[in-house]
């Protein structure tokens, strides 16, 4: 009989404060798990004093989990019934170790002659550190070496009866293409995040399962060390999904260790009572004392740096910028979104002011327009922002980002030189055409650049300068009164914006820096970061300032004689 079972597990956040099992469900065939586990729990570890077992020292989460990808294979159809897994934990949680452990085991159950087991990292680095457990627990079990041929020099390791290989594979130095992997485990996902090819290497190397029902991928990751992106991000939001409900599918189980929202809003992370939350294996690889050590060292440094110790040790996702250049506004952003489409934002509005940044073909063109709610005079944001292909090769180190913002409608990739130009002013003759602009000052621009949208606005028929609709808007400490009006605005909730991740993560770019009395932001200060969504936002903040009305029709009236 085919087992029922569900893998959500809504009551998570009170589970995980009482440190209890997050597994939402048990092993869907005993019997199969219990066998596999006298395999597991016979492995040593060996970097462990006194070199104990599994059985012996492992932890009950890490057991749990090895039993859920053991227990959901059915011996008798041949077919595995949860085939992908997803672990979240902190740093020095023997994940690897786990991870060794597990795919050694999947190796000796297996039946398959000639099958292919991948243990896929990042780096050599890493991969080194998956192998070397895995080795290490062969070494030390003499019935293992019997069994198991080890290979150092190209991380192998060769069952001598069936033909069937472990192999650890570094992602910056091999190729998975052509792999017909049984069962895969990637180790460091967040890494895997950064790369934009990582979405086709990561099909590559599961493309076996469509003729391997038994088989399995396993993706096991700490947080990243800045906001989450690529396959990382979309398989976290994919996971979290399917463990609070949202998605239903019994395919698929998460284990993750993370802070209920309530104590990510109180910052309960920094109390040391709680550091057992996101370090199941506090007490054994994991020491107390060391965490509270090095948190007090990061406290008193930068705060940025104290954003990834968060994130490694203590698995507190990174948001905006923590760091104290920060623009203050970061802290209500997250809080004053609003989805909203561009027309529903029209045509709530009395009346709308636009702002354009960018630079050059490797800058970002960002374009913000801003209504003023007719009723409750609130202010509403709506952005988006354009990128030619030139960025994703230079700048690979936000290239995955960048696709991601793409794949939202955003941000728009541009496939020749003046498609950002032209849809720009598309865009803002669409805005023209709701009547909401004033009759001047309407569409703000930085007064040293841009000047082919320039040209391509007044070829549509905007005025430029005095009086017109497009003004340059000086920028540096000239746009104080938008930053401190935008931050106050933020503050009191009469500034909202739609939600998206494109100005989520320019917001977290900022640094603010001193210019005499004035508060600036510049691209200078940023360095490398993009913030153009956000230097165009201010530049339609500028304007609504000045408190504008919008054009108007002629009132006509019509009077009877006689």
């Amino acid at each position: 009989m085919t087992p029922i079972w569900s893998t959500s597990l809504p009551d998570w956040e009170s589970r995980i404060i009482a440190g209890k099992s997050l597994m939402p469900c048990a092993p869907l065939f005993p019997g199969e798990a219990a066998e596999a586990m006298a395999v597991f729990n016979s492995l040593r570890m060996v970097d462990v004093p006194g070199q104990p077992t599994f059985g012996d020292a492992a932890a009950p989460w890490m057991t749990e989990f090895a039993e859920a990808v053991f227990g959901a294979y059915d011996p008798e159809a041949g077919e595995r019934l949860i085939t992908s897994f997803m672990l979240l934990v902190a740093k020095k949680n023997a994940k690897s170790t786990l991870a060794g452990a597990i795919m050694v085991t999947a190796l000796v159950r297996n039946w398959r002659h000639s099958a292919e087991f991948l243990i896929l990292a990042p780096t050599l680095e890493i991969a080194k550190n998956s192998y070397q457990p895995a080795a290490d627990a062969i070494r030390a079990d003499e019935s293992l070496r019997e069994l198991l041929h080890v290979q150092d020099h190209v991380r192998t390791i060769t069952h001598r009866l069936t033909g069937a290989t472990l192999k650890v594979v570094a992602a910056d130095s091999e190729t998975v293409s052509g792999k017909k992997a049984t069962g895969v485990l990637i180790e460091e996902l967040w890494l895997f995040g950064k790369n934009p090819r990582a979405h086709g290497m990561l099909r590559e190397a599961t493309g076996g399962h469509v003729s391997r029902p038994e088989g399995f991928q396993i993706a096991i990751s700490t947080h990243s060390d800045e906001k989450p992106v690529g396959v990382f991000k979309a398989r976290l939001d994919y996971f979290r999904a399917v463990r609070d409900g949202v998605i239903d599918d019994p395919k698929s189980v998460g284990v993750l260790y993370e802070w209920p929202a309530a104590m990510i809003e109180d910052e309960a992370y920094l109390d040391p009572a709680n550091f057992y939350i996101t370090n199941p294996n506090l007490g054994r690889s994991v020491r107390q004392n060391w965490l509270e050590e090095e948190l007090v060292k990061e406290q008193l440094g930068d705060e940025a740096d104290l954003a990834v110790f968060l994130a490694k040790h203590l698995n507190v996702e990174i948001g905006q910028n923590r760091a104290r250049d920060r623009w203050a506004a970061a802290d209500f952003w997250a809080d004053a979104g609003e989805p909203m489409t561009l027309d529903a934002l029209l045509a709530q509005s009395d009346v709308v002011t636009m702002g354009i940044d960018g630079g050059g073909l490797d800058d970002l063109l960002g374009v913000a327009v801003l209504g003023r709610h007719k009723e409750t005079r609130r202010w509403h944001h709506w952005g988006r922002a354009w990128a030619h292909s030139i960025v994703l090769q230079r700048r690979k180190d936000i290239a995955t980002t960048l696709k991601d913002f793409a794949a939202d409608r955003d941000l728009i990739i541009c496939t020749d030189a003046t498609q950002d130009i032209r849809e720009v002013a598309d865009l803002c003759v669409k805005v023209k055409a709701s009547k909401k602009l004033p009759e001047k000052d309407a569409i703000g621009v930085d007064k040293l650049g841009l000047p082919a949208l320039v040209d391509e606005l007044e070829r549509r028929g905007f005025k430029v300068g005095d009086g017109g609709l497009v003004v340059g808007v000086s920028q540096g400490g000239y746009l104080h009164d938008a930053i401190t009006g935008v931050e106050r605005k933020l503050a009191d909730g009469t500034f909202k914006h739609c939600g998206q991740p494109l100005m989520a993560w320019a917001i977290g770019n900022v640094k603010v820096e001193l210019k005499g009395n004035a508060t600036a932001i510049t691209k200078q200060a940023a360095g490398r970061a993009k913030i153009d969504p956000v230097a165009a936002l201010l530049n339609a903040a500028k304007l609504m300032a000045a408190n504008p009305d919008a054009v108007r029709k002629p009132n006509y009236q019509i009077h009877f004689v006689g």
